[in-house]
This record gives C-alpha cells, structure tokens and sequence, in this order.
C-alpha cells in the first residue's frame, strides 16, 4: 500500500480519472521532473491543494491538520529557527515533553525530519498540512516577534535627530533599512490578516495605521510622526510616483511577494492638512484560485437561477451593489465557467484585479484616450463571443453594451444600484431604449457581503418582536449574537458571505420593463417568478444562526 503510486491510488479511490492523471504525468514530464505530482496536479485545476493532502494523508496513514483551525503552540514554534522553518516550509504546532509535533506538506522526507531532530534534540512527529497554510502560518506566527524589532529599528533611527525635509526625502535616507523594513512588514501583516486595503493617516502628534479586515477599519499600529514622511516617501518611490510631488493626490501600483503569494499592490497618495494620507489596496494575483461559482455563498435556488442565466448564448448579465459588495469576484466565477478553449472572451476593466489565463484582459487608460467606450468598440472588431465590462459608468458604455448584446453577444457587466429591480429603472434613465432594455437583458444580480458570526463564541436568545418583524416572521426564534474571543481577535465574526438578490428577465417582467413599468412593479413580477429579496436572504441566514440581525440591519435596511 505504501509503495502504491500516488497517482494510482487516487485513480483506485476515484477520485481522479485514468485521463486526469495521464495529463498530470505528461505535464510532470514537460516540467523535467522540477514539480512535484501533488503541484501539478493543482496547478492543473483537478483536485484543490486541500483534497490532495487529505487525500495524501490517507495514503500515507500520516494525520491531516487544518491549521487555519488549529492552535498552534508558540513555545513549540520558538524551538524552530525561522530560517529553517522557511527552508523546509515546517511549522512546530505542538510539544510533548521531548517530542515535537511538526506541520509538512513532505511527511516521508527523513532528511527535513532528521534536520529539525539536530537543530531542536528533539523527537519529531510529522502531520500534514499543505503548503500554502504552512507558509502563512510561518508568517503569522514569526511575524509578531518581528514587529516588535522593526518599531524598534525606527525609533532608534528616529532619535538620531530630526531629519530635514530635504533629508527625509532623498532617497539614500529612505532606502535605509528600518524604513524599508516597516513598509514590507506592514503590507505582510496586512495580507496575514486577511485585510483589503491599508490606510497610513497622518495627525499632528502621530500616524495611525488602520487596517480593512471583514469591511470594518482595525487599528493595526500607530507610529511616530516623525517618520511619516520617510515612510510616505518609501511607499512612493516603489510604487513609482513622483517623491516631489506632494501638492496633488497620486496613483501607483507594484507587486510583493507574501508567504509565496505574489500581491498587486495598488497605492493611492492625498495630501491632507498634516501630510500625505496614504491608502493601499490589496489584490492577490491569479496565483489564487478563482473562485468557482459553487463558492459563492448562493443558496440552491439562488444558484439554480444564476447557472440557467450564464447557459444564456447571448444578453445582458449585470451585477450590482456598492462598491466593495464582491460584484468582481462573482463576475470572475462566472467568467471562469463561461472561459471555455472554443470561445473568445474579452474583458474591459479598471482596474485588471485578477490576471486570468486564456482569457484577454484591457486596462482603461483614461490619459491616453482608452476609455470605457473606446474599448469597447473597438473589441466588438475583435470577433468576440463574450464581453466584460468592467462598469457601466455613463450612457454611451451603457449603449454599446446593451446594442452588443442585440447583436449576438453575451455581455456581463456591474452597475452601482442599491436592489436589482432599481438596475432597470437605472439603465432607462441613463438614456437606453426601454425596448432594447428589455430585449436583452437576460437578469440582475444584487448582492452584499455580511459577516460571518464566530462559530466559537456566539451567544443565543430569542428574537424580540421588533427583530421577527425586520426578519418577515411572526413568533420569537432562537438568533445569535457576536461575542468575541481570541480566535476571531475579539470581533465576534470570521470571514463573510454574500447575499443575493436575482431578477430574471421572464417574459413578464420583460414586458414591463418595455412599457417602462416602475420599479416597485418590476420588483412584484419577479417575487411572483420565486425572487427572494436581498433581506429574505439576509433573514434566511439570522434564522439559520449564519449571521446577527445588526448584519442584517446594516446590508438592507431602507428608509
């Protein structure tokens, strides 16, 4: 059994087909024997790197941990040095009197095992995990030793003496390591802790560093006013603006590679009454796995809808909701169902958040005349069967689109409206034809992001009347509230989810949106096709004890 090919034993257990692993060893060939097979066959897209450990586990009769869900001992991971831990990608989890439980994604390999036994004099026990979690949990659990000594480096180089402006801004001072040091540690813990965007704010004392993690701003650290500017300066210079300049707001953009996660990092400067306010977007590249469209929190019939949409050959798809409500990420699922090697699909953005392969991507350059519009009409040249665009932001890339569905093609597109049925009504009134509205418009997606209650620590009660009525029930239930503990830093919520709202363009809707019927009757026709509203679906989740009733509150409440 334990000589058993891995590549057989998932065949033996079904887990892939005989074809699949054909595939895997002729790609394990071309690559010269460099990959690994467990790599390959999760660069291939056939089993997910989770499956494949569990998987391997079985075979090798070695435990599988999770170690996003595991707690992880900090005085067995101080008996690793850190550049061994990176070395051999291992994180010590446990300790035992003289045994060490360590997390690899190699168990068989005696040469790593014997290495920690030498440098720890202790027993090792190997579990699995895979590689991806080893790497961020290196970073997590090494990263707070580091923080420490990277503030320290900066208050030291701080109490040399205050620096001229001239000084702060040349760029010998600002590649002076402890500048440097804080700038990657910040972006790094940041990523850690699952945060989308970074905002460096200057006050007259100190500079606050806040992080957007689950949609809330937490503080993450403050630092001294005193180097703002270097940091300010540091952060513009690798993100190629102009260091000069620090009158007019600027733009820029550069990669860093986290826990072997390559991260487009976009930066945005506004100069504010204490100095440049700094903000950071992170995107993770296409290094992760899109999102396929079963991952998107929809429910069964939700989902049903929305599958029998995209079949669609041609029409309008749109998807709405403010900005940060995961419009992107669904687009993305979709498109990565719709990418298929016999058709040709566009897409037109600003900006390209995920590079993905075999699928053509334009980036909108306003500067030199690559507008929205432009772009559009000139891939409608370009024999495509599919088109994305980015954002319906003005009439004239309304039209296009809508007039490129009539024509024969399938285009998916977001809008900023509050509900779906308000999308119609939205497009109308930028000018576009009801008629043709109606004619190719295919359906609306509405969604939000709420948060997800901690599974550890929330609490239960019963609902009160003035909740059963916000949730369309009429007697007390039993709901949840957050609470708060260390395996969700005290927030009560861990992670999000989406709720939707899908209209469907039937035959009857159809008809209304054409004798430009209002929004309120849009919205009556489709609840009488098997809509749920965005609060159905938000209520469905505080009954099922998914989310709070604040959540709710907070993704639909209306005046």
């Amino acid at each position: 059994m334990r000589n058993q090919r891995i590549g057989d034993y998932l065949v033996e257990q079904g887990l892939i087909s005989q074809e699949q692993l054909g595939k895997v060893l002729e790609a394990q060939r071309e690559a010269n024997g460099s990959k690994r097979f467990g790599e390959v066959i999760v660069e291939l897209g056939i089993m997910s790197e989770v499956k494949f450990a569990q998987a391997l586990a079985g075979k090798l009769m070695v435990k599988y941990v999770d170690l996003d869900n595991v707690e992880i001992n900090t005085e067995a991971v101080q008996k690793v040095p850190e550049a061994l831990a990176r070395k051999h990608t291992i994180i010590a989890i446990n300790i035992q009197g003289k045994r060490l439980t360590v997390a690899t994604d190699d168990p068989v390999n005696f040469i790593i095992l014997e290495d920690i036994k030498v440098s720890t004099g202790m027993d090792t026990v190997p579990v699995l995990a895979t590689k991806s979690a080893i790497n961020k949990a290196i970073g997590k659990c090494y990263s707070m030793q580091n923080v420490d000594s990277v503030l320290e480096g900066v208050s030291q180089y701080n109490d040399l003496g205050e620096m001229s402006q001239e000084d702060a801004d040349s760029k010998d001072r600002v590649e002076s390591a402890p500048i440097v040091k804080l700038a990657t540690t910040i972006i790094e813990n940041s990523f850690r802790a699952d945060a989308t965007d970074i905002h460096i704010e200057p006050f007259k004392t100190y500079t606050r560093i806040r992080i957007r993690v689950n949609g809330d701003l937490v503080e993450l650290m403050n630092i001294s006013s005193a180097v703002h500017s270097a940091l300010t300066t540091r952060l513009k210079l690798i993100s190629g603006m102009n260091i000069a300049e620090k009158r007019i707001p600027q733009d820029g953009r550069f990669t860093q590679v986290v826990d072997g996660t390559t991260l487009d990092v976009r930066v945005s400067s506004l100069p504010t009454v204490h100095g440049e306010k700094i903000v950071i977007r992170i995107l993770s590249t296409g290094q992760i796995a899109l999102r396929k469209i079963t991952d998107l929190g929809m429910s069964d019939h939700n989902y049903e809808l929305f599958e029998s949409m995209i079949r669609c050959p041609h029409g309008v798809i749109l998807v709405t909701g403010p900005t940060g409500s995961g419009k992107t990420t669904t687009l993305y699922a979709a498109l990565g169902e719709l990418a298929k090697p016999n058709v040709n699909v566009i897409t037109v953005e600003d900006p390209v958040e995920k590079a993905i392969d075999g699928i053509n991507q334009v980036q909108v350059n306003t500067k030199a005349g690559m507008t929205f519009a432009a772009a559009l009409r000139s891939i409608l040249r370009q024999d495509p069967d599919i088109v994305m665009i980015g954002e319906m932001r003005d009439a004239e890339t309304a039209d296009i689109g809508i007039r490129a569905a009539i024509t024969g093609h399938l285009v998916l597109s977001t809008l900023h409206t509050n509900d779906a049925a308000s999308t119609v009504v939205r497009l109308v009134d930028m000018g576009v034809a009801a008629y043709m509205v109606a004619t190719s418009l295919i359906g609306v997606i509405a969604q939000r992001l709420v948060k997800v209650l901690c599974p550890k620590c929330k609490t239960p009660r019963l609902s009160t009347d003035e909740e059963n009525k916000l949730m369309g029930i009429d007697h007390s239930i039993q709901i949840y509230d957050p609470c708060g503990c260390p395996e969700c830093n005290n927030t009560g919520y861990r992670g999000r989810t989406a709720i939707h709202e899908i209209i469907h363009c039937t035959s009857n809707v159809s008809t209304i949106i054409a004798r430009n019927g209002s929004k309120e009757e849009i919205e009556e026709a489709a609840r009488a096709n098997g809509t749920k509203l965005l609060r159905d679906n938000a209520s469905e989740l505080v009954q099922c004890g998914e989310t709070s009733i604040e959540e709710l509150v907070k993704a639909t409440y209306t005046v």
